[in-house]
């Protein structure tokens, strides 16, 4: 079978698995495992920040970035597709005592990338008996807009403002390298742009798991408090912390992906135009619409390819390290067999 499901499905390289086997390793809570402190000094000079935390997952990132960034009792502007909001189980409300304003960023040419004029108008100041703004949130790539990406004078936009107002700005980085890699911009200067954000080792770096926050040392020393009391403390974490030193030096190669997503998405065009503009396919994640998404998931699987919902009428197909091009070009087979799918044609 051809898993585009997720780029979550990776399974460990030869070099990651020895790396494992041969991980040098010691008490995590104690500071004393050598290979995490290497993983996380090296993600903080990727991204050119000051120190990073190893975490277990990127929801646990994000939800002690919240803790830090966000006031108890305030608001956090963020857009309503982000995975902040659909994925994580209502966690800001029970752990952080938070609130989300969310806003739509629903055109077809900038899917789930705010406006710095849409932020603005929903900034909220400390004034009685309003909720007050402390934090603006962004995801990059957007899994749910389809891999799209801010670019740099965008996010440069977002931190003029969210600085004038007194408001934190935070980076869910999921996948930043596969925006770094679609938009030709450093990694850092994104970085440079925020307060906080964390990157997946675990998505299109393909390593089996782990995530890691970066931003200035106070911050990260705050967060190693909460990642405890959040019980994300480690012992002898070195053994997975070596895969993601291995997937820190292949980031250059995520490209590949985006031009293997491209495959498919002039595929699913060819048949389905309506359902897809592959102009718009930034990154590694690939959506089409207007279907009737479990019909085709169960006809693709039946010809070894597959693929998962978004919503009812959206299929979402995901390259990565472990799917190569000719097993792109098989799947853009199938899809051209199967869409738009029973009783849309």
């Amino acid at each position: 079978m051809i898993d585009l499901r997720s780029d979550t499905v990776t399974k460990p390289t030869p070099q990651m698995r020895r790396a494992m086997a041969e991980a040098e390793v010691g008490d995590e809570v104690y500071r004393e495992d050598p290979t995490v402190r290497r993983l996380e000094e090296q993600a903080a000079a990727l991204l050119g920040r000051e120190a990073a935390l190893y975490c277990p997952t990127g929801v646990m990132c994000n939800q002690i970035w919240l803790r830090l960034l966000a006031r108890p009792g305030t608001e956090v502007v963020v857009e309503g597709d982000s995975h902040l909001v659909n994925y994580e189980a209502g966690a800001g409300a029970i752990l952080a005592g938070v609130q989300f304003r969310t806003l739509s960023a629903a055109d077809p040419q900038r899917r789930g990338i705010l406006a710095a004029d849409q932020v603005q108008a929903a900034l909220k100041p400390d004034v009685f008996p309003l909720t007050p703004t402390t934090l603006v949130w962004v995801e990059q790539t957007h899994n749910r807009g389809g891999g799209t990406c801010y670019t740099l004078d965008e996010l440069r936009g977002l931190r003029k403002l969210t600085a004038e107002a007194g408001v934190a700005l935070y980076m869910d980085g999921a996948r930043v390298f596969n925006a770094a890699a679609a938009t030709a911009t450093p990694a850092a200067e994104f970085a440079a742009e925020v307060d906080g954000l964390m990157f997946c080792l675990s998505k299109g770096l393909g390593a089996p798991v782990g995530s890691l926050m970066v931003g200035d040392a106070a911050h990260i020393e705050q967060a190693r408090l909460w990642r405890q009391r959040y019980g994300g403390g480690m012992r002898q974490a070195g053994v997975i912390a070596a895969a993601g030193l291995v997937a820190l030096r292949d980031v250059d190669r995520l490209h590949e992906d985006h031009e293997n997503a491209q495959v498919l998405a002039r595929a699913a065009a060819d048949v389905h135009p309506d359902g897809i503009d592959p102009a718009r396919v930034q990154t590694n994640i690939v959506s089409i619409e207007g279907v009737d998404a479990p019909a085709v998931i169960a006809a693709l699987a039946e010809r070894g390819v597959l693929a998962g919902p978004m919503d009812p009428r959206t299929v979402r197909l995901v390259t990565h390290r472990d799917v190569s091009r000719s097993d792109c070009e098989r799947a853009a087979d199938a899809l051209r067999a199967t869409l738009p799918g029973p009783g849309l044609g």
